[in-house]
């Protein structure tokens, strides 16, 4: 789902394209975030896949979902995507940064080719009809799955920008990043008994490698993790489990890209969770791509 790297650093290698997907259907398009599109929106649809488990869960409010630690995520996140904690300036954000996805857009590097940015902006013209991106529907439909541009320019990324100008769409773009990708990571993670760091592990992996089940996909890495090291749920340590998850993670990132700049977990996550800060608590100081960001 998301951008190759930080905005300054002119497309440095990081951020979201899990270049192999799993067909999970025989017929549905590619999601471009390691499953296919129709497996990542099922999940998307509500939310990921509740179970009766989810009421022992702890409390929504809890953990990673408690209003400073989401928008201390929002931030951590935003040092790896734009290197910002201004996580804010993002949602008018639109470029084609050369990554086989298309267009990547807005708040949380939504994508022309990847099905995420298609599916923001048919629910956003279902509430907001007369909107500038509207038109540009049917050519979206078209390009997804690919890279092409074909219906979109030259008045899509005009159109893109100016929709960010309104309320209406920032809130549109916070609610898809909530249903997509922020909440459903919330919620496995704390399935697996994981802790306010552990939440944010996985809401990263989300992020860049978006809900897929395939090699590269969120689930498929988590389903990996737990073959290997016990998740707390299970009876595990949970700093044992992490490190697991974590490797895995960096792995399948070089596995797409032996080059590929993988500090958000070397220099920031595994920073975290070799200090024992389980619950991210601030301060916090970390690095991506060298440069060092700071939470009081």
């Amino acid at each position: 789902m998301k951008r190759a790297g930080p905005l300054s650093f002119a497309l440095a290698p990081v951020l979201i394209t899990a270049a192999v997907w799993l067909a999970a259907s025989g017929h549905a398009p590619d999601d471009g975030k390691g499953g296919t599109a129709s497996a990542a929106r099922s999940r998307a649809a509500d939310g990921a896949e509740r179970t009766a488990d989810d009421g022992t869960v702890a409390a929504p409010s809890a953990g990673l979902a408690a209003r400073d630690k989401k928008e201390l995520a929002q931030r951590i996140v935003a040092s790896a995507e734009n290197s910002t904690l201004n996580w804010r300036e993002a949602y008018g954000y639109i470029e084609d940064i050369g990554d086989g996805q298309g267009y990547t857009a807005g708040l949380i590097g939504f994508c022309t080719g990847t099905h995420d940015l298609l599916t923001l902006v048919e629910r956003y013209t279902e509430a907001h009809p007369g909107n500038r991106l509207a038109r540009y529907l049917p050519a979206l439909r078209e390009v997804d799955g690919t890279d092409s541009h074909e219906g979109l320019d030259p008045g899509f990324p005009a159109a893109w920008r100016h929709e960010a100008g309104l309320a209406a769409f920032r809130e549109a773009q916070d609610s898809e990043r909530d249903r997509v990708y922020f909440d459903p990571a919330v919620r496995q993670a704390r399935l697996d008994g994981l802790g306010t760091l552990g939440q944010f592990v996985y809401y990263d992996a989300m992020v860049l490698h978006g809900p897929g089940t395939g090699d590269h996909g969120f689930h498929g890495l988590r389903e990996r993790a737990v073959r290997e090291a016990a998740p707390p749920s299970g009876g595990g340590d949970e700093t044992t489990y992490l490190g697991t998850f974590l490797d895995i993670r960096r792995a399948a990132m070089k596995s797409e890209d032996p080059d590929r700049d993988t500090t958000r977990i070397d220099t920031a996550q595994r920073r975290f969770l070799r200090e024992g800060n389980l619950g991210l608590r601030t301060p916090l100081e970390w690095k991506v791509y060298g440069e060092t960001y700071r939470v009081p």
